[in-house]
C-alpha cells in the first residue's frame, strides 16, 4: 500500500483559513507586535486545523534567537556514539533544543562544511568530537565532545590516562606473557592518552610488550588489524585494544584460528559499547560514561548559550573497569 506523504502547509494558508492578514499570523506566531485576543484564537484554531508546523530555521532568524544545536561525530557506525548522542538528545530535549547532526569521518574536511552549514542554518551553539571544528573561527558557543584540543577549550571527556592505566594493571595481574598494545589513531587526543596510561603501568614492569599502530576507529581497520596481528606476531598472550572494536575484531580472529580465550590468548578493550556483553565470551573493558558525558556537554552548551555562570569549563569523567569472561583469573600476589 502506498502511504503519501503530506503536503506542507504554509503561512498564507493559514492566514487565509483564519480570515487575517500574513503579518498577523506572524506576530502570532512569533509574538512580536499587537495582535487582538480574537485574532490570535483564530490563528490557533487554523494551525491546529490545518496542522501546521512553523519554519523553525526562519522564525530563529526573525527572532535572532534559536532552539537548533548542530552535533558533529567522527564515525556514527561505531556503537559508542549513538550512545553519546541519547545523553545529548535528552539534555536538549529537556532544555527545548533540538540536534542536528554532521557525520565528519577522521582525516576529512567535512568538518568546516558541516559548521558553515550549521551557521547558515543559525544554530545556537555546536557540540563536536571532531578535529579542527574551532579553527572555523565562528562565534557560535562550541563545547568539545570526549576531547580536547585547545587550552581554552570547553570541554566534556574521559579521563584516558586512567583508562589506560586500569586496563594495563588488569592484564598486569592476570599472567600477561607477551603483550600487544593496538594503538587508536595519533590524531585523536584519547587515544594518545590511553597509551599513555597503557605505558605508564607497563613501563616500570618487567612485561614484554608491542605496539601495533592504527589510523582509525572504523569497523574496516578493526578487522584488517585483527588480521595483521596474528600474521605479524608469533606469540600473543594478551591484548589491550584502544577500543571495543579492535577487542571484538581480535576475538573473533582468535577464535577462527582455534585459540581460546582467554586461556590461550586474553583481551581488554575500552569504551563498554552494547556487543561487548552479547558475545561469548564477553569482552572486559573500560567503560567510558558515554550517556552521562552527553547529557553533561549538552548541559555546558546550553549554559553558554544561555550565558549562564560556568563554574567549570572543562568537565572530566572517570571511567571504570568492567570484569567479564576475556581476562584470565587474577593472580595471587607474592604476599597472599
Amino acid at each position: 500500500m502506498t502511504k503519501w506523504v503530506k503536503r506542507m502547509v504554509t503561512i498564507k494558508e493559514v492566514a487565509k483559513h483564519a480570515g487575517v492578514s500574513v503579518a498577523t499570523v506572524s506576530r502570532a506566531l512569533n509574538k512580536n507586535g499587537y495582535v487582538s485576543d480574537e485574532a490570535r484564537k483564530k490563528v490557533e484554531a487554523a494551525i491546529r486545523e490545518l496542522e501546521y508546523y512553523p519554519n523553525e530555521v526562519a522564525r530563529s532568524l526573525f527572532q535572532k534567537t534559536s532552539k537548533m544545536i548542530g552535533l558533529l561525530l567522527p564515525d556514527i557506525s561505531n556503537p559508542y556514539f549513538p550512545l553519546l548522542m541519547k545523553g545529548i538528545e535528552e539534555s536538549a530535549r529537556e532544555n527545548g533544543y533540538s540536534v542536528i547532526l554532521g557525520n565528519v569521518e577522521e582525516g576529512s574536511e567535512l568538518g568546516e562544511d558541516y559548521m558553515t552549514l550549521f551557521a547558515q542554518q543559525n544554530v545556537a551553539g555546536v557540540l563536536s568530537a571532531v578535529e579542527g571544528t574551532l579553527s572555523h573561527g565562528s562565534s557560535m558557543p562550541i563545547v568539545m565532545l570526549d576531547r580536547v584540543l585547545e587550552e581554552d577549550d570547553f570541554a566534556v571527556y574521559t579521563n584516558d590516562v586512567k583508562g589506560g592505566k586500569l586496563a594495563a594493571q588488569a592484564v598486569l595481574d592476570r599472567d600477561p606473557g607477551n603483550v600487544l598494545i593496538i594503538a587508536g589513531p595519533k590524531s585523536v587526543p584519547g587515544a594518545i592518552d590511553r597509551l599513555i596510561g597503557i605505558l605508564s603501568v607497563l613501563n616500570p614492569s618487567d612485561v614484554t610488550y608491542q605496539i601495533y599502530e592504527t589510523t582509525s576507529y572504523t569497523i574496516e581497520e578493526a578487522e584488517e588489524t585483527a588480521r595483521n596481528i596474528f600474521i605479524k606476531y608469533k606469540k600473543i598472550d594478551s591484548v589491550i585494544a584502544s577500543n571495543d572494536l579492535f577487542a571484538l575484531a581480535v576475538m573473533k580472529e582468535a577464535q577462527q584460528k582455534g585459540l581460546r580465550i582467554p586461556d590461550d590468548i586474553q583481551v581488554i578493550g575500552y569504551d563498554d559499547i552494547p556487543f561487548s556483553q552479547l558475545i561469548y565470551p564477553g569482552l572486559t573493558t573500560i567503560s567510558q560514561p558515554a550517556f552521562k558525558l552527553g547529557y553533561q556537554a549538552a548541559d555546558l552548551l546550553v549554559s553558554r548559550i544561555r550565558k549562564n555562570k560556568i563554574e567549570e569549563k572543562r568537565i572530566k569523567l572517570d571511567p571504570k573497569l568492567v570484569i567479564r569472561d576475556s581476562l584470565r583469573e587474577k593472580m595471587e600476589s607474592e604476599d597472599g
